[in-house]
């Protein structure tokens, strides 16, 4: 069985939560063949990976969504200079662009069978005038010109994703909506082939939150964008045979967003609860500190603004609080660069940026751990802590208050929630927890006992086997079995 795995924005060039999870699938099912197709901004990062690539990963191709047009033959020119819309493909098109119910198979065949220029497109009368009845129907009160050119770059990458030759597999299996939906959607279409979605957030959410805080999109033009996202993925869920996500909330998610209900399965994560066994606690040394840890990518999503500020009102109150902020500072540079000098402005000590780490070296140290993201799925780092028998400040996003608070499983609190950017309140429990130690290895071992019971990687891993068996079984390819490699 040859699966494919579609992945956008990750695996295998960003370490994290996603990514993790992608190489522990691949490494676990040595018996089929995968191959990746990743999706990446451009061609800057072609081939950068920080992963090493598992055995059973036989091939990777990249699709660039900001590109241009390559050198082509006098065939190829001669296509491009005469291409024309059919009235079905004019008709499709404005589908598309006006936010109708669409017909994709038009749509696909459109960008993979008749040599369509995605310049040439874009810079021609038919989408002019498509852009132009759109914007005379529903957006005539803004300026034109501005509509014209925003309309370009919303659907450039969607028409370079349409362009991509998808390699041939058994089996699509796309770790998000989106523009990896996209592309499983059009496999299926030509391959005949089965499409697995999972998703670890809910894309279409992510990118709303993402566009209401953005400062390069302004007014009307965020609703355009958060519609394309939404087409995207609804496509996605139409054509996908299964559909997973992590908790049952973002189940209700899904259906909201036009996911047939029949079609989801919930699958929690699940971590290798054997790598955080027998792992370094504190040494005498360490005995003095009360030690925060964060794991976690420096980028806006996870708010280490807040995290930081946060840190410095606790630590008046607890003068031996230190903070660790553990994982990658090269994902948003700029970013991290603004960490740093917010630490310098207000002037707090102990701060230690520890950049890229094995989690087994540092979590036994920490007294509890920190997550203040403005969204998350069902963060690892959270199911990582209680396996350490860490308690966890956390954010009320993704499943975080479901992960601490249980649900009438009898094992208790594991943690302290609060409000997203919420400075006082995250202040607030890092004190709590910094000065009552009996609580934190109350809330520590609650949450050990709630991962043991409902989050390990082999439960996770049985479900995921259960699924490609069925669609091995649907198309009659053999299923050969092999011992799992839980990693």
């Amino acid at each position: 069985m040859k699966v494919c795995i579609v992945a956008e924005g990750c695996y295998p060039y960003v370490v994290g939560g996603v990514s993790g999870w992608i190489n522990s699938m691949i490494k676990s099912f040595p018996n089929i063949e995968f191959i990746l197709l990743t999706i990446v901004a451009n061609r800057s990062v072609r081939g950068k990976f920080v992963y090493e690539l598992p055995e059973n990963l036989t091939q990777v191709y990249e699709l660039y969504l900001e590109d241009c047009e390559w050198e082509e033959g006098e065939r190829e020119r001669k296509v491009r200079k005469r291409f024309h819309l059919s009235k079905k493909e004019r008709t499709e098109l404005t589908n598309l662009v006006m936010n109708r119910k669409i017909e994709w198979g038009v749509i696909f065949d459109l960008f993979q069978r008749k040599g369509v220029s995605v310049d040439n497109l874009l810079m021609g009368p038919d989408f002019f005038q498509i852009v132009r009845e759109c914007y005379k129907r529903q957006y005539a009160n803004i300026v034109f010109s501005d509509f014209l050119w925003t309309m370009r770059s919303i659907y450039l990458p969607l028409f370079w994703t349409l362009k991509m030759k998808v390699p041939q597999a058994d089996l699509y299996h796309c770790v998000a909506t989106g523009y990896a939906g996209v592309l499983g959607s059009m496999a299926k279409h030509f391959h005949n082939s089965s499409l697995l979605i999972s998703e670890h957030g809910i894309y279409t959410r992510e990118r709303e939150e993402e566009l209401i805080k953005a400062n390069w999109v302004k007014g009307v033009y965020k609703n355009i964008w958060i519609e394309q996202f939404k087409k995207m993925s609804l496509l996605a869920y139409q054509k996908a045979d299964t559909v997973t996500c992590l908790y049952e909330r973002a189940k209700l998610l899904q259906i909201d967003l036009g996911c047939p209900p029949e079609k989801i399965r919930v699958t929690p994560n699940g971590i290798n609860m054997a790598n955080l066994t027998d792992i370094p606690g504190k040494t005498r040394e360490d005995e003095q500190w009360i030690n925060a840890g964060a794991v976690l990518r420096v980028a806006p999503i996870k708010d280490v603004k807040t995290m930081i500020q946060a840190f410095a009102f606790a630590k008046e109150k607890v003068p031996n609080l230190k903070l660790w902020i553990m994982g990658p500072t090269d994902e948003d540079k700029k970013y991290a660069q603004e960490c740093f000098d917010l630490v310098k402005a207000l002037n707090v000590s102990d701060v230690e940026f520890t950049g890229r780490i094995n989690v087994r070296d540092y979590l036994g140290k920490m007294d509890f751990t920190l997550l203040t993201s403005i969204s998350e799925g069902q963060p690892l780092t959270i199911l990582e802590s209680f396996a350490a028998h860490k308690p966890v400040v956390a954010t009320d996003v993704g499943n975080c208050r479901e992960l601490l608070f249980g649900v009438n499983d009898g094992f208790g609190d594991s943690g302290i929630l609060t409000h997203i950017m919420n400075i006082e309140e995250i202040a607030e429990a890092m004190v709590t927890l910094a000065w009552h130690k009996e609580l934190r290895e109350q809330m520590g071992e609650a949450g050990y006992k709630r991962v043991k019971q409902f989050y390990r990687i082999e439960q996770m891993k049985e479900v995921y086997r259960n699924i490609y068996k069925e669609f091995a079984d649907q198309q009659q390819i053999e299923w050969t079995e092999k011992p799992f490699e839980i990693r």
